[in-house]
């Protein structure tokens, strides 16, 4: 069954795949791509050592966001090690602006923030 050039899931499909800033926030979003992202970036390169230092995740949620992140190419996997790709490198500072304007966000309307650190 062929889609609709004009129909409502095509046109929302051109804007996912088509809009810089949509297809950037599909690669790294979800709940463990970021995190996992910052641990591989910090040195973290094993799945094991993965798994201890992500709190509360899945080795079957583990292994199916590696997957999408190599898919994505922004992890790559040599033997038994995680590294980013220079794509991944990419993201990092991006990340880390990201945290600092949530900081700031979190000041305006919530009067207070962290004072955590960007682990990148």
């Amino acid at each position: 069954m062929a889609i609709k050039e004009n129909s409502t899931n095509n046109i929302n499909r051109q804007f996912l795949t088509e809009c810089n800033l949509t297809y950037a926030f599909q690669l790294m979003g979800g709940r463990w791509k970021l995190p996992i992202l910052m641990h591989v970036h910090k040195g973290i390169k094993r799945f094991g050592e993965l798994k201890k230092s992500i709190p509360n995740i899945t080795e079957r949620m583990l292994t199916l966001q590696l997957k999408e992140l190599e898919k994505d190419g922004l992890v790559s996997k040599a033997e038994l090690e995680y590294m980013l790709t220079s794509l991944g490198r990419e993201l990092i500072p991006v990340c880390i602006e990201l945290h600092k304007w949530g900081g700031r966000h979190k000041l305006v309307f919530h009067g207070k923030t962290t004072a955590l650190e960007p682990r990148f």
